[in-house]
């Protein structure tokens, strides 16, 4: 079976191209989106001049709507044998004011869209003794942020899944691990003004923000062959930040 892999998040930054990338390394690609519709048709019609693709529209933290996501993907390539889990949220705010509402949104969709994304897939995964998964974390999972507690402690808790899950699976042949990228230059800094820009950037040692493609290719590496000895890691990509 030619290789397949379900994307979510598909419509932001580092999950479109992370599809584009794997696209190119010969995947037919699922592109799970929940709001960016037009992006994720435009993405799909631009994959589909190399490779088949197909859209799928899902909030992650229901599981019913993931299982549907991952039925389309079943029908139309016969199952999925890579997922990347970047679909995700985030919000600045102190932590003294952050609403048990928030937080639980915050962990539904960061962690337990993880959880239900990582159930639906792993069937299909250990009857066919392989496969992989990779997790987008975030250095703040690692180091934490201020004034992003919650977001720091779902994204944490992604590493966390990650590293038991690859112990779980591993006798199934099936590699999970984890990236944990940096500031990438995506929309989600729209919330800084130019001046924070630029005084985060000076944080960076490399001097610069990362692009969504250079941690796409990392993305693409962990779901090749050349990997397959890589399981329970967390990968930084964050230009030396932490």
């Amino acid at each position: 079976m030619k290789k397949t892999a379900l994307i979510t998040g598909a419509s932001g930054a580092i999950g479109s191209a992370a599809a584009a990338a794997l696209a190119e390394d010969g995947f037919r690609v699922a592109l799970v989106y929940n709001s960016g519709e037009k992006a994720a048709e435009s993405l799909a019609a631009k994959l589909n001049r190399v490779t088949d693709a197909v859209i799928c529209k899902a909030d992650v933290s229901k599981r019913e709507e993931v299982d549907r996501a991952f039925e389309t993907a079943a029908e139309e390539f016969g199952g999925v044998s890579v997922l990347v889990n970047c679909a995700g949220i985030s919000q600045q705010k102190l932590f003294t004011d952050i609403t048990g509402k928030e937080f639980d949104r915050m962990m539904s969709v960061n962690v337990g869209g993880v959880f239900n994304c990582c159930q639906a897939a792993l069937p299909f995964m250990i009857k066919n003794k392989r496969g992989k998964i990779i997790n987008i974390s975030s250095m703040w999972g690692i180091s934490g942020a201020s004034c992003e507690v919650h977001y720091s402690a779902s994204k944490a808790a992604v590493i966390g899944l990650t590293k038991a899950l690859a112990r779980e699976v591993a006798p199934s042949n099936i590699q999970v691990n984890c990236v944990a990228p940096g500031v990438i230059d995506t929309k989600m800094n729209a919330c800084f003004s130019e001046e924070e820009l630029r005084a985060l950037k000076e944080e960076v040692p490399l001097g610069r923000f990362g692009k969504p493609e250079e941690v796409a290719s990392l993305i693409a590496f962990l779901a090749s062959e050349k990997a397959d000895y890589i399981t329970a890691q967390v990968i930084g990509i964050d230009g030396a930040f932490i």
